[in-house]
């Protein structure tokens, strides 16, 4: 069966010092108020942070370190550049991939998007591939067609082996830093076409045991009701994951 995750994208947030705080409220929070919850927890602080944040998690628990980004090389002259070697060297087991402000600001495209994937996975690296359509797109009605290009570029060459070590997480792009939603029902919607597309490149327990999480805004307000969705497998959170409180509760929705 697929697992529920809750996965905390810090950004380009926090000092070495708030990173340290932040998670040892966390982690005192989730162990204090969440129990027999099957639901795993990703924290993903930036780069410099990462050794030191994952050596204050509990070790063989729910509590599993990511990162938020990588290099498609394994290693070479490219500064300023990190490695998934380099990531997994140092703890981390999951890593954001396609994430929309990677696309817009960086120029990330499904071709390179499918090349840290190989590499990722290859480091032994779990994925959280990130798709999500535009306003622009959305309100053309052309978001099915929109993600459906995402997945068959940018992930389905994936062997099946290859691709059972992947999250997905939508994330409409419209809904990121506006204060804008997904209506649960939306959400649903697009869940479940991914999980479509899914068993048509592989089979259908592909897309039964693939975690699908959701990417836009979600908060300790709306995230019970977006959890319930059938489809909806957890959430790839922004700003709430910066708010130990917060970003407790929305884990406790499950």
């Amino acid at each position: 069966m697929r697992k529920n995750i809750v996965a905390g994208n810090w950004k380009m947030n926090t000092t070495l010092q708030d990173a340290q705080a932040l998670i040892s409220e966390i982690v005192h929070m989730v162990q204090d108020e969440v129990t027999g919850s099957a639901v795993e927890v990703v924290v993903c602080p930036p780069f410099p942070f990462l050794s030191a944040v994952g050596k204050q998690l509990p070790e063989g628990g729910r509590f599993h370190l990511g990162a938020q980004n990588c290099h498609q090389k394994e290693s070479g002259a490219f500064t300023g550049e990190v490695s998934a070697k380099m990531l997994q060297s140092v703890g981390a087991e999951y890593v954001i991939l396609g994430h929309s402000e990677r696309r817009q600001y960086f120029g990330e495209d499904d071709e390179l998007l499918s090349q840290k994937l190989k590499a990722a996975l290859a480091a032994g690296l779990k994925p959280i591939f990130c798709v999500g359509e535009t306003l622009e797109t959305r309100e053309a009605d052309e978001t099915f067609n929109y993600i459906s290009k995402q997945l068959k570029d940018g992930l389905f060459h994936l062997s099946n082996e290859e691709f059972d070590q992947v999250v997905i997480a939508y994330e409409p792009i419209w809904a990121i830093g506006t204060g804008k939603t997904a209506t649960s029902a939306q959400a649903q919607e697009v869940h479940a076409f991914i999980r479509e597309q899914i068993a048509r490149a592989y089979d259908a327990e592909a897309a039964l045991n693939t975690s699908i999480l959701y990417g836009g805004s979600a908060n300790a307000q709306n995230a019970r009701e977006l959890f319930s969705q059938p489809d909806v497998d957890g959430g790839l959170i922004g700003g709430a994951a910066l708010k130990s409180r917060d970003f407790t509760e929305i884990i406790k929705s499950f």
